[in-house]
Formats: structure tokens, sequence, C-alpha cells
């Protein structure tokens, strides 16, 4: 497959690339340049080419939750309204919760996923079905006494799901959710399945306060003296990392990832993003649940936080355009280890294409800003995932979406009303 006249976003060099041909074969980028020739070919003349998405932290069967109870406390939210509708939910429910986050990920853009839930063997069906790739996190947590359950359940997961594209690792929910002897069985089992974890690290202050309560040091301290530091990790939020904390991950395979619009909707603050940057450390970012933000948007989160950190900082050259579309792509792929995240010769084929002909992109000045200041998912027209399109003319080609969002009414009814 040749992609005609194409205009893409070198977002390496952070510029636009116009009128090339794109040549794709057996789901790679083969060769870029002028004139190609093959017998398929699309024309992109009036379409900009674009790394697709990594969400690097998501809960995707929490999608029944979506409106379920907003403007509450973190906490409050969690213990009195989200746990108690997850304790009723089955895997059926977490199925069709999966798919209905998978295919909305997909008209957003995206091609991967950093998950973090429950039923990984679930999530992963959907994501095969709906061909998104997938780091699925089984979430742990042993405040309940059933930690030994859990990891069994993880061991047996990632023997019947993981493969090259639905990546299954451990992910210990939080400190505040773990015991230390359990966080330091995850890390020790983790060592034998992959080398990788993903954990919340300092959502809120509250968090973060308690840590240094009961254990006399910041949370990132605390997790360096279990050996948190000596392997890879995927943190979540890392809104109060201090600047001793942002030294210490500075050389470590520690890779936060930002959640502007969660985090600014449960109040839990800013994250340093400027001085993670300044650190060269690999940031991504992410949508958290759709019950916490409340879309799958990772171009809503380009967008936000990008403006957000020039108000944070105080200037309006702050976090500029193609800074942050750095997080949710080629940064992205560094935290998942799928070959992908730019537009190059050798990368997987996952790509999305924004409508040049869109309002939001006229006129045609700086379409780098075009995408992280005016675009919308509903510029989103194409996504093409290892070489095949999943989705064209905003019309997802793996999944049946009226199907999904009636089975996801019918049981989120089921759940409300039980």
């Amino acid at each position: 497959m040749i992609l005609k006249n194409a205009n893409y976003i070198d977002v390496i060099n952070g510029k636009v690339v116009t009128s090339v041909d794109i040549e794709i074969e057996d789901g790679k980028i083969v060769n870029i340049g002028q004139n190609l020739n093959g017998n398929d070919y699309i024309d992109c003349s009036s379409k900009l080419i674009v790394p697709a998405f990594t969400n690097a932290h998501t809960h995707m069967g929490m999608s029944m939750m979506r409106n379920y109870s907003d403007d509450l406390e973190l906490q409050d939210w969690l213990e009195q309204k989200i746990w108690p509708f997850e304790a009723k939910l089955t895997k059926e429910d977490m199925y069709w919760g999966s798919k209905l986050s998978a295919i909305e990920s997909v008209k957003n853009g995206v091609c991967a996923v950093v998950d973090m839930y429950d039923n990984v063997d679930a999530t992963a069906k959907v994501c095969n079905e709906v061909g998104i790739k997938g780091i699925l996190g089984k979430g742990l947590l042993d405040i309940d006494g059933r930690g030994a359950d859990r990891l069994e359940a993880f061991k047996q997961n990632y023997n019947e799901c993981n493969s090259e594209k639905t990546k299954v690792i451990l992910a210990p929910h939080a400190i505040y959710t773990c015991s230390t002897e359990f966080l330091k069985e995850c890390l020790m089992l983790s060592r034998e399945y992959g080398n990788v974890l993903h954990i919340h690290v300092s959502e809120t202050k509250r968090e973060f306060d308690d840590c240094v309560n009961l254990h006399g040091m910041t949370p990132v301290e605390y997790l360096e003296t279990i050996g948190y530091l000596d392997t890879k990790i995927i943190a979540a939020h890392c809104v109060y990392l201090t600047d001793k904390e942002i030294d210490m991950i500075a050389d470590k395979e520690f890779y936060p990832v930002y959640n502007p619009v969660s985090n600014l909707k449960l109040a839990s603050g800013f994250t340093p993003v400027k001085k993670i940057l300044d650190a060269k450390i690999n940031l991504g970012i992410g949508t958290d649940s759709s019950s916490s933000n409340n879309s799958l948007s990772v171009l809503k989160e380009i967008q936000v936080g990008a403006i957000v950190n020039k108000a944070i900082n105080k200037s309006s050259s702050s976090v500029q355009a193609n800074e942050i579309l750095k997080l949710a792509t080629i940064n992205g792929s560094k935290i998942t280890g799928f070959n992908n995240g730019a537009v190059e010769v050798g990368k997987e084929a996952d790509l999305t294409f924004f409508d040049l002909n869109s309002i939001n992109f006229t006129p045609k000045n700086d379409l780098i800003g075009a995408v992280c200041y005016s675009a919308s998912s509903e510029d989103i027209r194409d996504v093409m995932i290892d070489g095949k399109f999943v989705m064209k003319d905003r019309v997802v080609l793996t999944a049946d979406e009226e199907q999904i969002k009636y089975e996801v009414n019918r049981l989120t009814d089921r759940i409300l009303r039980s």
C-alpha cells in the first residue's frame, strides 16, 4: 500500500513534511519518498498523518461508570461510589465496558493503551478483536486480604493472554492499597514476568502526606527502599513529585504519566511537567478512566495539558505544541515498547489521519499547532494499526458500535437496579 501525496508530522524533529509518498508493507513503513509506485494506493493530499496515539494510563473496564458519580473528592469517590459499583461487575460487564473503551479509543486516534484493571482476559480479548495494542496491567491490592489470590490470577492471565500485541504485566494499585510486603512480592514476581510494573504514584496530596507520616519519606523515596527504582516502572499521575524525586528518577526506567484532565476534575493538582521534561525524563500522557475524566480523548489531554502548563508556569512559550505531542506519540512508544510513535521507515504503521479540509485546520498555517490547539476528535477520519485500517470515515471497522452501546446500557441498568 502506498499513501500518495501525504502530509505528516515528524514528531521527533518537530516539523511537517508535505507531499510525499509513504509505502507500507507487512504492517510497517518501508519507504518514504517521491513518486513511489504500487498497485494499491490512497490519495492522502487532504489528510494530515500523525503517529497514532498511546494512552499511557487508563482503566478500560470502567466505562460503565462514566457520568455515574461526579464532583466528589477522590477518596470519597472511590470508597462511596466506585468500589461499591465495581463489586457488582461481572466478567461480561468488563468485557463490554472494555469494548466500549476500545472503540472510543480508536475514534480518538489511539493505537495502544496502558491499562490497569481486574479482568485482563476480557481486556485482551477486546484488544485482539478491535485491533488495538495493549500493555495490560492486572490490578492488584491486598488491603482486603486477597492479595495472594490476585497474584495467582495474574499468573493465569499471563499464561493465557500475554502476546506480542497484548503484554500482560503486574499493576499494584498504589502504596495506600498495597502493603509493603505485597509490593515486594509484586516486584519479585515481575522479574519472572516482564520486568515492568504499573502503579499510581503521588496522585493526591493526601497520598503524599500519608506516606510521609507513615514511612517518614516521600512516595518515590519509599518505593526506592523496596527496590522499585531498580526495574521499569510506569507511574501514573506523579502530581506531587518533588525536585529531589525528579533527580532520583532521572536516570532510572521510571516513566511518569501525565493525566491532566482527570487531575483537574478530581482537583488532585498539577504534575510538574516542565521540570520532568527539563530533566530529560520520558513523560507519557493518559486519560485515566472515563469515570474520572469523563472521556478517553488523548487529543483533549494534549490540548488541556499544553494550555494548563502555560498558566502554571506563567509563560505562553512553556510546554510547546510539539513537546506535548511527543508525550502521546514517540514517548508513549518508549513506555510500551511497541515499535511505533513516529512516521519513519522501520516503524509499525500505526497512523491517525486528520481531515485538512475541516474548519479546525483552516487556514493551514501551523499544522502542529492545529493538532494541539484547534483540532477535535471529529477531525480524526481514519486510523491505521499495523498497516490495516481499523477506522475509515469515522466508522470503526472491527466492531459493531451500536451493539456495544446497547449491551453497555443494558448491563449498566442491571447494576443500577440491583
